[in-house]
């Protein structure tokens, strides 16, 4: 299972359209996720750490997550949001790495939701304050009434092939050795095929063909959904963008192996990214 995929909440869609109906679930048996801001909190046994709504800020906005064996699930919004670089923060991914599959997958979708508020108090179209509204999957304009929506941004992320052997590269700013699986957001007007095609050459001078996808998911930083994707290419002919990437290679089926093992000619990408698990894939094939 992909990290961030598997949360254990029913979303309750009927419950969050209703207003009367979600007031009648805060009360005393609902829950509230812990948060520092949009840190995890843990308890004793490494879990997520959970309040009751007394918990919360008297003026906190709160939405709601979904629904745990009948229990309402909530998560406040933070002040504000995080506008930092998403590995700028160790402690968060340290412990990331330590949570249940489930308890990361309710994390993360928490953190989307709860950032996303704290970073869209204002209206897109004439600047004026916007409130939560249902249940926290909206939000509306109290001035021009323009109602906004938790986005989501498709981006792609591809393993291009060349006779046996796959291109990887590093991106500007990253840890030496470190090598992942190409990557970038689509643009409006194009298919992920066609994003694909567009990110390799732009980023390596490479032309793919036969895009297939793999697997998709979703990542919290800010709020992503990474699209999988395996390409071939008629040529190894590198063209890098040095705007965007450091390095890029070409790597036969045996090194990749050997990386992933932790003894290879570059660094894997860590479990919990999807680049980790094409990668595992790949080699598998």
């Amino acid at each position: 299972m992909l990290s961030f995929t598997g949360s254990r909440l029913d979303r309750a869609d009927h419950v969050r359209a209703d207003a009367e109906r979600l007031a009648g679930y805060m009360n005393w048996k609902a829950r509230l996720l812990a948060l520092d801001g949009l840190m995890p909190s843990l308890d004793d046994d490494g879990r997520l750490a959970w309040g009751t709504l007394a918990d919360a800020a008297e003026d906190a906005e709160l939405c709601f997550l979904g629904l745990d064996e009948g229990k309402a699930c909530f998560a406040a919004v933070p002040p504000r949001g995080d506008a930092s670089p998403r590995m700028a923060n160790p402690q968060l991914w340290s412990l990331m790495a330590t949570l249940q599959p489930d308890d990361l997958a309710l994390y993360g979708g928490a953190r989307s939701l709860t950032d996303w508020h704290a970073r869209h108090r204002f209206c897109a179209q004439c600047g004026g304050d916007t409130v939560l509204a249902k249940g926290g999957w909206q939000r509306n304009c109290t001035q021009c009434g323009a109602n906004h929506f938790p986005r989501t941004d498709p981006v792609t992320i591809m393993l291009v092939e060349h006779d046996d052997r796959l291109m990887l590269g590093r991106g500007l700013g990253w840890p030496e050795g470190r090598f992942s699986a190409l990557a970038g957001f689509v643009e409006p007007g194009e298919s992920i095929e066609e994003a694909v095609a567009r990110e390799v050459l732009e980023e390596a001078g490479v032309r793919v063909r036969d895009v297939t996808y793999i697997a998709s998911q979703p990542w919290p930083f800010p709020s992503q959904l990474m699209i999988g994707c395996h390409s071939h290419s008629d040529s190894d002919e590198l063209t890098i963008d040095e705007t965007e990437m450091a390095e890029i290679h070409w790597y036969t089926r045996e090194q990749v192996k050997a990386a992933l093992d932790g003894d290879g000619p570059f660094v894997a990408p860590p479990p919990h990214a999807i680049a980790h698990h094409l990668l595992h894939w790949w080699a598998k094939r």
